[in-house]
């Protein structure tokens, strides 16, 4: 790492200052070179990679069925929606269809990780800021979600419980009424946010007019999710490109109107409030029925069937040896996640192994647009600004 030195420019001598990539409000192994005028940013730099795994190279050594366990890992706070994407696109080069019941389910338990995200994002940001009542109380709420993973999957983080075809199991008891009740409590604990910060005089001089965008710029520089919407460009994947059963939900797409920190703070919170919306929707809505496609070369049989059946058996086996073969082809699939478009790039060649897999992941776009934020304000918003940015250097340093 370099060390901070002076420059002398035409306009006087300007610092140069390494931020990170150990630094808690880069929210990651994130570093920025820094070119400042006294506390004024004259120029920003990422610079990443410090945490590159070559998840995607990975995936080509592994079976289809196994690259369910590598998704998670690109981004630990929205995992689900990692692993909904691959499956998708892996779905679309088998041609299979899904069963409503893992459809809705898959909606529930995604728009559960966007609230979920979304606090531990409000919760630092807050924090970043000084804020730091906020934050426990986000994390409380965050406490009771991951609760609810761990009771439908066994893990609170890493869950792995989307699989192509459908879902690993099918949702536990009790499972509908534990929904009901968290999103009952949920928006007076959001009311609770916004009494703290939504009209705390200090939280607004922090973050309205900071790190301004407009939409045009935004666009240009593939920029999606709330940071792209907070410019007032309502676009969202689950309304301008429906996937999964989304487009049964009657839902709004909150946008905001100056682009700055203060915009994608409330673009955020209504969010939570829409997928509250949403959830209570799918909840009402759950259908019965399989939770994994009936096509035994995707999906193993049932355990039962094994005992019985020596066709199945026969597919256990090759199902667990060789895995599942997909058919030449490649295929796409995109969703909406809490930071933006999340996608899978997958090419099969006709084996039990994809041939090359490739991410797009929002954080690494909405990164891009930081120096436009920064620069030519003053070093303590840029703290905002990362924050408001929300980025996962899981899914940047891939």
């Amino acid at each position: 790492m370099l060390i901070p030195t002076w420059e002398e420019g035409e306009r006087g001598p300007r610092m140069l200052l390494n931020m990170g990539p150990q630094h808690p409000s880069t929210h990651g192994v994130l570093r920025l070179f820094l070119e400042l005028e006294g506390e004024r940013v004259v120029r920003v730099e990422p610079d990443i990679g410090f945490l590159h795994t070559g998840i995607e190279k990975t995936f080509e050594y592994k079976k289809y069925e196994q690259g369910v366990t590598l998704t998670p890992r690109t981004d630990y706070l929205s995992n689900v929606f990692n692993t909904w994407a691959y499956c998708m696109a892996v779905e679309k080069l088998l041609e299979v269809e899904i069963p409503p019941r893992a459809e809705y389910v898959r909606v529930i338990m995604g728009e559960l990780q966007r609230i979920s995200s979304h606090l531990v994002w409000l919760g630092t940001h807050a924090l970043d800021i000084g804020a730091m009542s906020v934050f426990l109380y986000a994390f409380r709420e965050r406490e009771m979600i991951l609760d609810i993973f761990e009771m439908v999957t066994g893990a609170r983080m890493m869950m792995s419980y989307f699989r192509p075809g459908g879902l690993a199991w099918d949702i536990p008891e009790g499972f509908e009424e534990v929904v009901a009740s968290f999103i009952d409590l949920m928006p007076s604990r959001i009311d609770e946010y916004e009494a703290l910060l939504t009209n705390n005089p200090i939280w607004r001089e922090r973050t309205q007019g900071v790190g301004v965008v407009d939409a045009e710029t935004a666009m240009a520089m593939s920029v999606t999710g709330p940071i792209l919407r907070a410019t007032g460009v309502a676009w969202d994947l689950r309304k301008t490109m429906p996937y999964s059963v989304y487009s049964e939900f009657e839902f709004d797409v909150p946008v905001g109107t100056h682009g700055d920190v203060f915009d994608r703070y409330q673009v955020r919170l209504q969010e939570m409030r829409e997928s509250i919306k949403i959830i209570r929707q799918a909840l009402d809505k759950l259908p019965g029925g399989p939770h994994r496609v009936d096509n035994h070369k995707v999906a193993p049989p049932p355990k039962e069937e094994i005992y019985l059946s020596m066709e199945a058996l026969i597919h256990h086996f090759k199902l667990w040896t060789e895995g599942m073969l997909v058919p030449p082809g490649e295929a796409y699939a995109a969703i909406e996640g809490p930071r933006g478009e999340i996608g899978f790039y997958v090419v099969s060649d006709g084996s039990a192994r994809p041939y090359r897999v490739h991410m797009r992941s929002p954080s690494f776009n909405n990164l891009q647009i930081i120096s436009h934020m920064a620069e030519g304000g003053l070093v303590a918003d840029l703290i905002a600004i990362i924050a408001s940015l929300d980025p996962v250097l899981g899914e940047i340093d891939r």
